[in-house]
This record gives structure tokens, C-alpha cells and sequence, in this order.
């Protein structure tokens, strides 16, 4: 926990590596092996403070600010689940130069340690590159999403990355597959999202036209398969906003449960995808376009969907079936 207190209450001074950072995120950073749900807690609680003030989770630190951190105990060794020992070695690398790193993050790998996890990707590329003075995720991908994402190299790069994020600069595309026959070749879906806790304390989000948040999805076909047992439909994502889970919540409540999807998707149809061959949720981060943080010039990644999705549509094209 980077020698703070686990008995006493915590002040720090943020420096230059917690400038412009969530707060969420910089104590996720702060608190390895404290669960996720924890940190939250104490944010929501007011137990964390910025110059002695109540803040929100996506409150920004800057240069000077005081962090007030309550006493905080980890977890105990058998809490977290260690995976192998850290490897020494770069993630698939898309794209690299002074600025910024695109990686192509495989499903199953979490973007950094917490919530159960001994490590994860960031933790992965550090280990890789223990000379690097500056390592930071841009954004964030859920664990069983595969596809780009970006990482800063620099203080100025994250920050420029994270002003395109806000301000709608960036172009992420997604690829997805369905259950259903999705008609329309291009369809905008504005639905509001709300966060709730389940009586399980799970976190999850549903559409609520009062009090949501805006959440907008463009939906592009890209190919059907009407005679498919059901039938199924492969679809290009566009998102205008980033809202937590919003693809997914998107497509259930219209009536296209996402292939996999263990959280909103139809579970029953989930195990007779997998006795077919598809053992995770189709969501792959296919493209990313933005400025680039510190030249004049625009970008663009693209990751090709990986072997097991890609296996699982070439079955369809040959005529598989995927029966419910």
C-alpha cells in the first residue's frame, strides 16, 4: 500500500504522477489488494477527502491537492485470487511512439489489479518495462472484452487522452454478436442508464427514461443469420458516450441479448453457446480513432477480432447452427 498507515488516517500530498487523475482511480493505484467495492465505499461515505472536502468518485486531483485516506486494512492472502507469477513480457502491441502504447488486450486479462485480482494488464507492461518512468491507462476495457486500449507514456499524453474522451473526440467501434434478426442497416439507440446495487450487492445498470443518464449507441449491420437456430446477427457499436456497461444494457432491453453475456444476457442461450464453441461474451474492441495527444495528426487502431470469435463467425458462415 505504498507505506500508508493501516491503523491511522492517511494524508498525502499529490504530485505530479496524480495530476489529473479520478480519485478512483488514483486509489485503486494507491490501495493494491483493497477490493474495489471497499474503495468505493469510503469514497461514497466521505471517508476520502480533497482539501477537506466530500468528493465524487470522478472528482480530478491536481498538483498540491491533500488526500485524506481513513486507516484501510488489505485483504487477507486468500482474499485475492494470484494468477501466475507476473510475466516479464509486452502485451500484443498494436501501435507504440514517445506518447502513447496500443495495446490489443486479450478477453479474460483485467486492465490492472484489484477486485479479486493479484495483476493486471498495467501491471503486466510495468513489469515488462522497469525502466519506464510513466506507464497509465488511458481507458478502460471489462475483463472479458478483448480489444484496444490505449496507454499513456507521458503526464501530457494522458491528460490529452483523457480530453478527447470527455469531449467526444474519440471513435470506438465495437464488434458484437446477438441473438436475433437486426433489420435496420444503421440505428441510433438513445436510452438513458441508471447504476444500482442488487440485493447481492452486485453493481449493474438498467435503462430509466427519468433520472438517467444520456447513453447513446449507433448500431451498424454487418451481417445476418436468418436461418440460424435462432437466428443471429453480427454488428458494428459505435459509441457517442461511454457509460458503464452501456453496449450490453443497450442491446438486452431491445430485445438482442449479447452472445456470452453473463451479466444481462440469456443465460440459457449463454450454455448452448458454449456446448457450440463460444466460451466467453462477443465484445471485441475492434477500432479506435483520435487525435493524437501531442502531434497534429489524427490516429487509428484497429485489432482483428481474435481467434475464438473469429472461429466461432466462420462456423456460421459454413453454415453451423447455434440452437438454444
Amino acid at each position: 500500500m505504498n507505506d500508508l498507515s493501516k491503523d491511522a488516517v492517511n494524508r498525502l500530498a499529490v504530485g505530479e504522477a496524480g495530476a489529473g487523475q479520478r480519485v478512483d482511480n488514483f486509489l485503486l493505484r494507491m490501495l493494491k489488494g483493497v477490493p474495489k467495492s471497499h474503495i468505493y465505499r469510503i469514497l461514497r461515505s466521505g471517508e476520502v477527502r480533497v482539501n477537506r472536502k466530500r468528493v465524487q468518485p470522478d472528482t480530478r486531483l491536481a498538483v498540491g491537492d491533500e488526500l485524506r485516506i481513513p486507516p484501510i486494512r488489505t485483504a487477507t492472502p486468500g482474499a485475492i485470487r494470484r494468477g501466475p507469477p507476473l510475466a516479464s513480457v509486452d502485451p500484443p502491441i498494436l501501435y507504440e511512439d514517445d506518447a502513447l502504447i496500443a495495446v490489443n488486450k486479450p478477453a479474460g486479462l483485467a486492465v490492472h489489479g484489484g477486485s479479486g485480482v493479484a495483476y493486471g494488464l498495467i501491471e503486466q507492461l510495468r513489469a515488462a518495462r522497469p525502466k519506464a518512468k510513466f506507464l497509465e491507462l488511458a481507458h478502460r476495457l471489462d475483463r472479458d472484452t478483448s480489444g484496444v486500449l490505449l496507454v499513456a507514456k507521458k503526464r501530457a499524453a494522458l491528460l490529452a487522452l483523457h480530453a478527447a474522451l470527455r469531449e467526444g473526440r474519440v471513435d470506438k467501434r465495437y464488434l458484437v454478436l446477438v441473438r436475433g434478426r437486426w433489420r435496420d442497416a444503421k440505428r441510433q439507440v438513445d436510452l438513458p442508464l441508471t447504476r444500482f446495487v442488487t440485493g447481492e450487492g452486485e453493481r449493474r445498470v438498467r435503462v430509466e427514461r427519468t433520472g438517467g443518464q444520456l447513453a447513446r449507441t449507433v448500431f451498424y449491420r454487418r451481417e445476418t443469420w436468418p436461418d440460424a437456430s435462432p437466428p443471429l446477427s453480427l454488428l458494428e457499436a459505435e459509441l457517442h458516450t461511454g457509460r458503464t456497461h452501456q453496449i450490453r444494457v443497450h442491446l438486452t432491453h431491445l430485445g438482442f441479448p449479447l452472445a456470452g453475456d453473463d451479466k444481462y444476457g440469456d443465460f440459457a442461450w449463454n450454455k448452448a453457446l458454449g456446448r457450440q464453441g463460444l466460451k466467453r461474451m462477443f465484445l471485441h474492441a475492434w477500432r479506435l480513432g483520435l487525435p493524437h495527444p501531442v502531434e497534429t495528426r489524427d490516429i487509428a487502431f484497429e485489432a482483428p477480432l481474435p481467434p475464438d470469435l473469429a472461429n466461432f463467425i466462420a462456423r456460421l458462415q459454413l453454415g453451423g447452427s447455434v440452437d438454444a
